[in-house]
């Protein structure tokens, strides 16, 4: 299975987004590889966000209207579901876009092959953006809008990757998009999360492209969490900084949440 929707109420708009919590490799992914096992391991203990599908599911388990949740359960590196396609995806430059060539460190991971990464593309990328748009189009159906909150984490120290790896690190990167994101829920994660900044280092936020600045009814926030808050880098166990973001991600939605 690409992908895992964990169903929430029927009348929350609210659908938490995990796509980097997954280590799944699958069998073709791996054998385009041109690194060690233990290369490997590097690659996933960094490049992972370890433990954000439990801060999810903590965080929906916690709220008094649950939201939806739709979890990745293959690993970045075999598709990275949020990669846009093309020229407009700045990571394309280091070799992460849709299908990494290039791994944390900026190392060789697999040859470019347009075949496999077309057949990559259809296998994986495609369905998964497709179940996305079609619960996005639920909710709204069912609610009249959809709040997507992209949850993720990103490491204290900055990775050799990283295009903006000398911007400030806040304990929480809230990402935004100006036609998706309301000051409304921009204040609401502030509120929720305290000490946080605006697109730094990481900035945007996940709609579906069919609704991309075209669809009011979308609205979209990305959370990063850097990493020391929650779990011990790279690629360690949780700490006890864990339940208080997972209770603070409860407050943010639930104050996406309407109430009546």
């Amino acid at each position: 299975m690409i992908f895992e929707i964990r169903p929430g109420a029927a009348e929350s708009p609210v659908i938490l987004h995990v796509p980097h919590a997954a280590r799944a490799m699958t069998e073709e992914a791996v054998d385009s590889l041109l690194i060690t096992a233990g290369e490997l391991t590097e690659e996933l203990d960094n490049l992972t966000d370890a433990h954000t599908d439990v801060i999810a599911a903590q965080a929906a388990q916690a709220a008094p209207i649950r939201p939806w949740i739709f979890e990745n359960r293959w690993s970045r590196l075999v598709v990275d579901p949020e990669r846009f396609l093309g020229e407009t995806e700045e990571m394309e430059t280091v070799g992460m876009g849709a299908v990494y060539t290039h791994g944390f460190a900026r190392r060789r991971l697999r040859d470019d092959a347009f075949v496999r990464a077309e057949a990559a593309l259809r296998t994986h990328y495609w369905p998964y953006a497709h179940a996305l748009a079609t619960l996005v189009a639920d909710r709204i159906n069912t609610t009249g809008r959809a709040v997507i909150l992209d949850v993720h984490s990103y490491p204290t120290t900055a990775l050799p990757y990283e295009l903006h790896g000398t911007d400030p690190r806040p304990p929480v990167c809230l990402g935004t998009d100006s036609f998706h994101t309301p000051p409304e829920l921009i204040e609401a994660a502030t509120e929720a999360f305290g000490d946080v900044a605006l697109n730094t280092p990481f900035a945007g936020c996940y709609v579906p492209s069919d609704r991309w600045q075209t669809d009011p009814r979308v609205t979209s926030l990305m959370i990063e969490i850097r990493r020391d808050g929650y779990m011990t880098e790279p690629g360690g166990p949780p700490h006890g900084g864990l339940p208080h973001l997972a209770a603070s991600l409860t407050t943010l939605i639930t104050a996406a949440t309407p109430t009546s």
